[in-house]
């Protein structure tokens, strides 16, 4: 089956009745977790941004407290899991300041864990792409934002 076009789409969707969209929204929720948690999201979550970023926060913390640390392959995977949905959170947020404030409590996290990542190369690296996106991210953002964001990187550079 060929996917259609996102403009055929929201042609589509104008053509429908209100109980049509909601039987559609409906179904998309079935079907796939990401979809759901997106809906989730877009429903509850987008109008409080400071409650998201608290919530996705909590979730880090609950995962770096279950990493198991009996190897570095062990603890690298299970970073790489948490980055990877924390990057998924970041997408249904879509703010720049969301994106900033999660990945740098990310690296946060990641750099008062122990046993110390300073030990795994691949770890090392991990932390420092997060620090690039975030700097990349940075400047894009208000300059009084900036200068504040500036010295937490300046905080996880020493």
């Amino acid at each position: 089956m060929k996917s259609s076009t996102l403009k055929e789409i929201k042609q589509e969707l104008q053509h429908r009745s209100h109980a049509e969209l909601l039987a559609l929204c409906l179904s998309l929720g079935r079907f796939k977790k990401e979809n759901k948690e997106l809906l989730t999201y877009l429903l509850f979550e987008s109008n409080d941004e400071n409650n998201y970023i608290n919530s996705v926060k909590e979730y880090i913390d609950k995962e770096f407290v279950n990493i198991n640390t009996k190897s570095y392959f062990f603890i690298r995977k299970s970073m790489r899991k948490i980055l990877t949905n924390t990057k998924k959170f970041i997408r249904y947020s879509k703010k720049k300041e969301t994106e900033v404030e999660l990945l740098l409590y990310y690296c946060t996290k990641m750099k008062s864990f122990k046993p110390f990542i300073s030990r795994s190369a691949r770890l090392i690296n991990i932390y420092n792409r997060q620090l690039i996106l975030i700097k990349k991210t940075v400047s894009t953002l208000h300059e009084d934002l900036q200068f504040d964001y500036y010295q937490e990187i300046e905080d996880l550079n020493q």
